[in-house]
């Protein structure tokens, strides 16, 4: 405090009316300067902040709370206690006094206080060095060109980055083929440069999976358990070779990161010196009965929506292969593995992947449509955060009930009546018009079987030809209601494989996994395949009444009105409502 060092006692009467005068000693205090003149009674010396007090003084008088006076004397208008506005030596850290503890981490603030103690350097513990490789034929580098059969490495990034969240220095080393020379090579001279070694892939039972039989020649002991009762995860391997842990995760995205974030996440902070990972909860209820296997302990992932009676959980439907279930996810639940199932209903722990729930502005429950994006895309440009579940559109209806949505795209016919969508609609629900979509059967180019035949005799021939192999959808799409009225009581190979969108039916023929199945036009047309119209579709909206108001259900809805989203959906290939 840049002011004046005085004896405390002489400004004991000291006020705006009748300042106490004190005579200046002949120095000026400044920082790094030794005082040489001492503060007797009656007396004041100048001092910069930061100065060293001098002898007799005791306390320190602002700038501000005085003014000159004649003769080289100082006026006062204020009084000072004894300590004020000093910081005695030894009050900040003393002789003696623990200022760093060891295991302590080193960030900004440790490295202040150890240059304040006059500490140039200090012994530290290396971070922990974690080489991360991945493992197999297929896998394709991100931004380079994909090969057919071929996959982008997603493991060797996200490994890398958990690895560095939770204290290690990881070095990619790249991915290895299946080529057992190769990658033994590979481990070693990770191992021989790195505290610990982190696969993925290579340790099930298939005939590429050669990871975990290399390990026995890298060291003893070599492997401590293979396999663990999780799901997914169940293949993971754990191993230590000559001291240095070896640690071989499931090849698939989702199986990788739980059996990390379940198995490994503690020992790599215990050995980088980091506190245990606080987990952050909250309580949510599962819309829907959710089956699981006895005997190992699941992991599911959830996305979450408020309802009326407070958070939603619904969980992914993708497969532990999937790796945007993570980026779409909010957290996951933990099934027992004493637990064949969790009940609709069920008040369950969500464990969140990141520390606050993100309720979006606006959600968006039932049918999937690439429609729907073109819509969704348009708002978000301003802002607008969306969530879409796909569940089909019983789901959405059942979602839109429950309050759990703001708006429920739906297609459904009422057989009855003959009128879509409107005869579902219950109390406190209104009907949006959409757009028109054409659902239809694919099939790839130059089958025979569907080739220049409508839909009853693309039918026929396929039910007589037990090699011709389908693909479903999931059960509460309309799709699917339409697929079984086409098939009555037929269950054609393939039936039981029932992806959640349009554009997975699309792959899965283009792909030959399957060779036709139902979808709608513009997949066909953007896919290559050919297509026999079934029935013209009413893609609309369900909009929850209690929602009808609020800005970014208005936002959805003025963009879909707009001309350039009508002309926009056209060139997607759809039509008007009429």
């Amino acid at each position: 405090m840049d002011g004046f060092a005085v004896r405390a006692a002489d400004l004991t009467t000291a006020s705006e009316l009748h300042p106490a005068r004190l005579m200046l000693n002949q120095e000026t205090i400044a920082c790094g300067t030794v005082p040489q003149v001492a503060v007797v009674p009656g007396t004041a010396t100048p001092i910069a902040t930061g100065g060293p007090l001098p002898r007799g003084a005791d306390a320190v008088v602002m700038s501000e709370h005085s003014q000159p006076a004649e003769n080289g004397a100082v006026e006062m208008f204020r009084p000072a206690s004894p300590g004020q506005f000093i910081s005695s030596a030894g009050s900040d850290m003393a002789r003696g006094e623990v200022v760093l503890r060891a295991g302590s981490i080193i960030g900004a603030r440790e490295i202040g206080m150890l240059a304040a103690c006059g500490t140039a350097h200090v012994t530290v513990a290396c971070k922990l060095r974690v080489a991360v490789v991945s493992t197999g034929d297929e896998l394709v580098q991100p931004g380079e060109p994909l090969r057919p059969a071929g996959i982008y490495d997603a493991n060797g990034a996200i490994i890398s980055a958990a690895v560095i969240e939770n204290g290690g220095e990881a070095s990619f080393l790249g991915a290895f083929a299946d080529d057992e020379e190769k990658l033994e090579a590979a481990m070693r001279d990770a191992l021989a440069s790195h505290d610990v070694l982190i696969m993925s892939g290579g340790t099930s039972k298939g005939a590429g999976d050669i990871s975990y039989r290399i390990i026995e020649r890298l060291g003893s002991p070599g492997i401590i358990a293979h396999g663990v009762a999780l799901k997914p995860g169940k293949p993971l391997c754990l191993a230590v070779c000559d001291g240095k842990p070896v640690i071989i995760l499931p090849g698939f995205p989702t199986s990788a990161m739980f059996t990390f974030h379940d198995m490994i996440v503690p020992v790599l902070r215990r050995l980088a010196r980091l506190p245990p990972r606080v987990d952050i909860q909250t309580s949510a209820q599962l819309p829907f009965r959710i089956a699981s296997e006895l005997g190992r302990t699941e992991y599911v992932m959830v996305s979450l929506v408020q309802g009326r009676d407070g958070l939603t959980a619904y969980a992914s439907g993708k497969g532990s292969g999937a790796i945007t279930a993570f980026t779409q996810a909010d957290g996951f639940i933990r099934i027992d593995a004493l637990a064949d199932h969790l009940p609709a209903g069920e008040n369950v722990q969500v464990t969140l992947f990141t520390p606050q729930v993100r309720v979006p502005d606006l959600v968006v429950i039932g049918s999937h449509c690439t429609g729907l994006d073109l819509v969704v895309s348009k708002i978000v440009q301003k802002g607008i955060s969306v969530r879409s579940l796909a569940v089909g559109s019983l789901g959405g209806l059942a979602a839109a009930r429950r309050g759990e949505c703001d708006l429920a795209p739906i297609h459904l016919l009422d057989a009855q009546t003959g009128v879509y969508n409107r005869p579902f609609l219950a109390e406190g629900m209104e009907l949006v018009p959409g757009w028109r979509r054409m659902q239809g059967i694919i099939f790839r180019s130059g089958d025979m079987r569907f080739e220049g035949r409508s839909a009853a005799e693309a039918m026929k021939a396929v039910l007589a030809d037990p090699e011709c192999m389908m693909v479903n959808r999931n059960q509460g799409a309309g799709t699917r209601i339409l697929i079984d009225q086409l098939l009555g009581h037929a269950r054609p190979d393939g039936y039981w494989n029932q992806p959640r969108s349009h554009t997975a039916v699309a792959a899965a023929v283009e792909q030959r996994r399957a060779d036709w199945g139902v979808t709608i036009a513009p997949m066909a047309r953007a896919a290559g395949l050919g297509f026999i119209p079934l029935t013209e579709e009413h893609y609309d909206f369900v909009v929850v009444a209690e929602s009808r108001e609020r800005e970014p259900v208005q936002a959805f809805l003025e963009a879909l009105s707009s001309s350039s989203m009508q002309d926009a959906l056209e060139q997607a290939g759809f039509s008007r409502a009429g």
